[in-house]
């Protein structure tokens, strides 16, 4: 039975102190529960480590501290939290405890009513702090348990009964929050910043009531993540996890730091407190992030974790055999990409005197807006080595093999430039092969390459396989504009001007080696359809029984869904059409309206290699 708690009348340093280090202690118990329920902002896991590493930079200090005054200590907490906070979880716990600090900067010892105003004071701050703030977080959770707080304080003047509420106000709450955001609801799962903040709470109430600390249990249906299986990528998701430190005796204002991140991505929190600010974004382009923080003081430490790497992990916690790789111009979405582990090197697209890793720093929306108003047609660029090295490298982490299926070695020197990066990096275990196609067409080859290394195939197998399935596959692809072929040298001048007049619109075959050759004209662009479905029933005859199909569009959604509805009538393939738009690199080189179907036939009995 356990002994009753005498009431507490008043809350001072070490008090504060001792409820901090005891909320340290719990949230680093239930540390990898967090972690396995973090899907929002980015499902990436880490939640729980940053929220629990953030408050033991916080126990750290207040040790060293020793016994000291309310606001000394409330003020030490808070400067150790911007200092030492990690991850968006970690900036916003810091806010908070900023706000608190703030409440309690002239006072000696604190009541229930001083408590109950540096929560609300913490819960503002928090949330003025925000880019984009969101219902359903860490941030309803505050903002709710501190009403809670107020409505405790007026019921009595007992500490320990007014945290007890506090925190059963604030369990309430956090069991809404699947209710106010679909991605908690799509999980099964309440938010992970929120539940590390009710779990700090609880950590201080079980250190009054004499409660045990020790590591969470999670049972064995709890080790899968529901975390690994919430897709990270849309179009308004960023790579980069980034964060950085700035130390200066003139620092910006906290809202003209978040409007200036504003201009490299989302997710953006700032703290700051004297001489130090504290800044997160999701980006695309942290080295421009960095190089910006470096206008207002000191850059003292930086770091950028990427998003997809992390998500990867989770979703294949163990090793992998075989890891894969492939180049931007896949065609592949990133949802898809990033389900499967696949990691995708940038080409680079150039418009004058900019540079963009495609897919990266410009998707393929960004891409066709900046093309429409291009005055002069943007050029590409394969991957350097260094891509391919990085690439090759964080494949290795995660897999004891790795296949990199690339763009033809026909059309571009990425497989070149991958050869290169292989031998310069001195990477081991690394097999590459040689697509001989383009866009989807190397997408649904790592779509087979997947499969085949989830059902245990090694590296030389899969690649056998592989050149088996690309011998009997293939791709026809159309044009609206005769432009873009014609600087890549597929027509002349002279056939492109005359096209052009005569509606004629070309069907295009990439043939055996790799290479893109003109197969058929016909006139008008709405009779190319039935053509090439015409040209599929011929070479897919008999049906196959294992067949993909693929319909790839630059800026013709329309187009592309009616071919898909052909496809699926004269097929019926066993897999829906993958349909999908042509990213920056591929639709430089074919231009807007612009569309291809590829075919991939796995009828046959493997060849498998040894091994």
């Amino acid at each position: 039975m356990r002994p009753a708690v005498v009431g507490i009348g008043y809350l001072d340093g070490p008090r504060f102190a001792r409820g901090l280090l005891a909320a340290s202690d719990w949230v680093a118990a239930g540390r990898d529960d967090l972690n396995r329920i973090n899907v929002f902002p980015v499902p990436d896991g880490d939640t729980g480590t940053n929220f629990s590493l953030t408050l033991r930079a916080v126990a750290e200090a207040l040790r060293a501290l020793g016994d000291a005054s309310l606001a000394e200590t409330s003020r030490t907490a808070a400067h150790a939290a911007v200092l030492g906070a990690r991850g968006n979880s970690g900036i916003m716990l810091a806010q908070f405890l900023l706000g608190v600090s703030n409440t309690f900067a002239t006072t000696a010892t604190a009541g229930t009513a001083q408590l109950a105003a540096a929560v609300r004071r913490g819960a503002e701050s928090l949330a003025q702090s925000l880019d984009d703030p969101q219902e359903g977080t860490i941030l309803t959770v505050a903002r709710e348990a501190a009403h809670g707080a107020e409505q405790a304080a007026g019921d009595s003047a007992d500490i320990t009964r007014f945290l007890r509420r506090l925190l059963s106000e604030a369990q309430r709450v956090l069991a809404t929050t699947p209710d106010l955001m679909a991605v908690l609801k799509q999980a099964g799962v309440v938010d992970a910043g929120g539940k590390a903040f009710v779990r700090m709470i609880e950590g201080i109430v079980r250190a009054i009531d004499g409660d045990p600390i020790e590591p969470t249990d999670v049972s064995a249906d709890e080790l899968v993540s529901p975390a690994a299986w919430v897709d990270v990528a849309s179009d308004r998701d960023f790579r980069y996890c980034t964060e950085v430190l700035v130390r200066g005796a003139a620092l910006p204002a906290g809202n003209d730091v978040r409007s200036a991140m504003h201009d490299f991505g989302g997710s953006v929190v700032v703290a700051r407190i004297d001489d130090v600010l504290k800044i997160h974004v999701h980006t695309d382009t942290p080295d421009a992030v960095f190089e910006h923080a470096e206008r207002w003081g000191t850059v003292t430490s930086r770091k950028a974790d990427d998003m997809r790497a992390q998500h990867r992990r989770l979703r294949h916690p163990t090793r992998r055999s075989v890891a894969l790789v492939v180049d931007s111009s896949n065609d592949l979405a990133d949802a898809t990409l990033d389900r499967l582990g696949i990691i995708a090197v940038p080409h680079q697209v150039i418009f004058g005197d900019e540079t963009f890793r495609d897919r990266v720093d410009l998707k393929p929306s960004a891409f066709y807006q900046r093309l429409r108003t291009a005055t002069v047609l943007p050029t590409t660029s394969q991957p350097t080595p260094a891509e391919f090295v990085r690439a090759f490298r964080a494949a290795r982490e995660e897999g004891e093999e790795v296949v990199g299926i690339l763009l033809s070695s026909a059309l571009s020197g990425t497989f070149g430039a991958a050869q290169a990066a292989v031998q310069l990096g001195g990477i081991p275990g690394v097999s590459l092969f040689d697509s001989r196609t383009a866009s989807l067409g190397i997408g649904m080859l790592a779509l087979r390459a997947s499969e085949l290394a989830a059902d245990g195939w090694g590296a030389a197998q899969i690649v056998t396989e592989l050149a088996r399935v690309r011998a009997q596959s293939g791709a026809l692809l159309t044009v609206d504009t005769y432009e873009n072929l014609r600087r890549s040298g597929r027509v002349s001048r002279g056939k492109a001007l005359i096209g052009g007049l005569l509606a004629i619109r070309p069907i295009l075959d990439v043939t055996a080696d790799g290479r893109l050759e003109p197969l058929e004209r016909v006139w008008g662009s709405d009779a190319v359809p039935g053509r090439v479905v015409e040209i599929l029933r011929e070479r897919l005859t008999p049906r196959p029984r294992q067949l993909r199909l693929g319909v790839v569009h630059a800026e013709a959604p329309e187009r592309a869904a009616a071919v898909a509805d052909l496809l699926r009538e004269a097929f019926d393939p066993r897999e829906d059409v993958t349909i999908g738009p042509a990213t920056g690199v591929v639709g430089t080189h074919v231009g807007i309206g612009a569309w291809a179907v590829f075919y991939q036939v796995e009828d046959g009995t493997p060849e498998l290699a040894d091994g």
